[in-house]
């Protein structure tokens, strides 16, 4: 199995639980790892084979655009969810970081790994 990579995309978003949270978006931290066989694109130079990392950047930016997640878990769920049924993907490793939210702190943030097969498929 191969990986496909993104490795540390910001974006920014609506999430949180507390009220100063939801007064203003957040910057966020995505490391993504997209597991799919890329044999045959490989073999035929052809980004049908494949996936689009492109299209995955824009999809996760358009779905942050209107939504408001309350937890990061939350979030990497529907991420996973997105790249495991419109993307193809086998497995997925998903982490995301908020920046400098707690103070003396660069990072926190959520690590999920999710494969097809347990209901995902």
């Amino acid at each position: 199995m191969d990986t496909i990579f993104i490795r540390e995309m910001r974006a920014e978003a609506w999430i949180g639980i507390y009220e100063w949270e939801k007064l203003k978006p957040q910057t966020l931290e995505f490391d993504l790892e997209i597991g799919l066989d890329t044999h045959e694109a490989g073999e035929t130079d052809n980004i049908r084979h494949t996936v689009d990392y492109g299209k995955v950047v824009e999809r996760i930016r358009a779905d942050l655009k209107d939504a408001h997640f309350k937890l990061l878990e939350a979030l990497a769920e529907h991420i996973a969810k997105v790249l495991l049924h419109d993307f193809n993907a086998q497995w997925v490793k998903i982490s995301i970081a908020k920046i400098a939210h707690i103070r003396g702190v660069k990072q926190v943030g959520v690590t999920i790994f999710r494969q097809r097969g347990n209901g995902d498929s």
